[in-house]
Parts: C-alpha cells; structure tokens; sequence
C-alpha cells in the first residue's frame, strides 16, 4: 500500500471534516498544514496532530515532503492556492466551486492534465448513494430515454437560526455580499442541484435560461459591512444533450427544510425520485409494471466510498478521479452562463 503525506490548505469548519475522514484511510499521514493565521492554524495542527505548519502555501512548497494536497480555502483563494500546487507536481482534491469563474475553472482543469497529476473537486453530494444507483439506472435505460427532469436544492437559513442567526454572524452575512465573495445561492450550492441533476441524467446542459432573486433582508439592504446583494433564490431552465428538459431552483427561504436535494427525473419508460432529505438517501421508482397505476416502489441501495477515500484510490491507481476539475470546469461554465442570462434580464406581462 502507498504512503501518501497529505497537506491540508486552509483550516476552517470545512477543513476539520476533511482531515478527520483522510486520518481515518490507512496509509495517509497527515504532513501538514497551511493558514495565514497562526492561532487557528496552530490550534487546527495540534488537534489533528500535524506536525509541519505554514503561514504561507510559498514555505509549503519550497518544504515540498508531501504527496497530495487538500484544497480547503475560499473559493476566490482556489485558483491561486492550487496553481502553483498543481505546477509543484502534486495531486489535488479541491473543494468547490473549482474556481469564481470559468476561465480560470478551465485553465485549472487544463494544467493538471498537462502535469499529469490527480485532480478532483469535492461535490460531496456524489456520495449520496441514491444519486449513484439512480445514474446507474438511468444508465443502464431503465427508465428508458430521459424525457424531463426537476431538481431543487432547499434550504430555510434565512427564516429561522437552526444553523445560528445569519443576521449578525460573519459565516452567513458573507454569503448575501458579493463585495465578500459571495455568488449567492446560485454559487455557493447552484454548483451541486445542477451536478446532482446532470450526473443522473447522464447528460449535460446545451442551453439554459436561468432567473435570480434577491430578497430584501434588512432596512437599506445592509448590515454592518455587508451589502446583502447577493441572490436568495434562482429558478433555470434547461435543455441537455440528450434532448431531455427540466428545471433547476434553490433558495435559502423554504421554510419547513433546512439542506435538502430533490430530484425527480422521468423516462419513456418509467421514472425516478432521488432524495437526500434530513441528511438521508432515498430512491423511489416507478416502472413497468407500475406504471398503469403510478404506484412508486422503494430502491435499496448499497453504501459508497468518500471523495476522500476515492481521492487516494485513485492517487493508488485503485480507482477513477472523478469527479476531476473537468467536471468543476464545466459546471463552472453553466453557473456564469446561468448569472449572464439573469443579466439579460426578463420580459414583463402587461396585467390587465
């Protein structure tokens, strides 16, 4: 079995959950950390006991004892934090979006083919195990052609303080600002309904149309520092490769669900829902010969591996890199056609 010495960049709530599943593979060793603030990245190494720290991903590298990179940064810090990693030779797992725009999504993905090096972007919800029974299924025709589809990605952060009052806590004000980085819902969980729906479908989008909302949210639409411009919900429309159509939405105001994944894609033969609700894995199936009565029949589905672990499978040429920055880069492209058709605005309905 190889030894692989992971270093991990960036030390935030994120980063804490990828060092407790990487510490769990046999064979990895956590090597070190890197943040630019000493006191989290101190208190980050000593609870997970990495014993080489930086302040800088520069000392990181000229340190270089290490095989493979953990990319746990903000997304605007992807591009330049993984650049010069991917240039150093080492593979990467990166978290999403792979990067803030499609230009530099792309020019990622291509560096890291040309280096020949492992590369994947975190779409944690590919663990789902519903979503990858039902790609199979929808693979294998099953449902027969792929006629349809609706997604959404629910969440109510905005309607009530489950997750802590976003009115008055930097990790949630940030996220309505785009002066912070912020590409509102459609960014921060846009890039994983459209993978959700796609990657099952087998098929990826050819022309879209999409809409975003912002909300008012506070008197003069700001608190503090944060201008809260960034859009609350989205709705798009899509048309895919392989003829089928469907719509996509998410918002931060579904009051009544906290992080839920719904999806419910439709056949000449039958059809799927995919569910991950109150943090759960469903599927549902109607097929012949349920289909003269609609009736939906439960699907057992079996466990799959983490991205961790399906990270250093693959570094081990165990297992497939996927999904690799291509795959970012591409949903990279749809998030900013999705933010230029919003731009091109919409047409208004004369009301009687």
């Amino acid at each position: 079995m190889q030894n692989i010495r992971l270093l991990v960049i960036g030390t935030g709530g994120m980063a804490a959950h990828h060092a407790a599943n990487f510490a769990k593979i046999p064979g990895v060793t956590l090597a070190g950390g890197v943040d630019t603030r000493p006191e989290q990245l101190a208190s980050f190494c000593d609870q997970f006991g990495i014993e080489h720290r930086f302040t800088s991903l520069d000392q990181a590298l000229e340190w270089g004892e290490f095989d493979a990179v953990t990319n746990v940064t903000p997304d605007a810090a992807h591009y330049v934090t993984t650049m010069p990693v991917i240039a150093a030779g080492k593979h990467v797992l990166c978290e999403k979006p792979l990067s803030t725009t499609y230009p530099r999504a792309l020019e990622m993905a291509e560096a890291a083919q040309v280096a020949g090096v492992v590369n994947m972007v975190n779409l944690s919800y590919r663990n789902v195990p519903a979503l990858q029974k039902a790609a199979a299924m929808v693979a294998a025709g099953d449902i027969g052609t792929v006629r349809h589809f609706e997604a959404s990605y629910l969440q109510s952060w905005l309607t009530q303080p489950a997750w802590g009052e976003w009115s008055t806590e930097a990790q949630w004000l940030w996220r309505l600002s785009t002066a912070h980085g912020s590409k509102g819902v459609l960014g921060d969980v846009g890039i994983h309904i459209i993978d959700y729906a796609t990657f099952i479908a087998g098929s990826d989008p050819v022309e879209l149309s999409c809409r975003l909302k912002t909300f008012d949210k506070a008197p003069g639409g700001k608190i503090g520092d944060y201008t809260l411009d960034a859009n609350d919900s989205f709705a798009m429309h899509l048309s895919l490769a392989n003829g089928a159509v469907g719509t996509i939405s998410a918002t931060r105001f579904a009051s009544g669900h906290h992080n839920d994944l719904r999806l419910r894609i439709y056949g000449d033969k039958g059809g799927l829902e995919v569910l991950f609700e109150k943090n759960e894995s469903r599927l549902n199936a109607c097929l012949s010969p349920d289909l003269l009565t609609a009736a939906w029949q439960p699907v057992e589905t079996d466990p799959v591996p983490l991205v961790y672990d399906r990270f250093i499978a693959a570094i081990r040429g165990t297992g497939p890199a996927e999904p690799d920055f291509a795959r970012g880069a591409a949903l990279q492209q749809v998030l900013d056609l999705a933010e230029d058709s919003a731009n091109a605005g919409s047409v208004s309905l004369a009301v009687a």
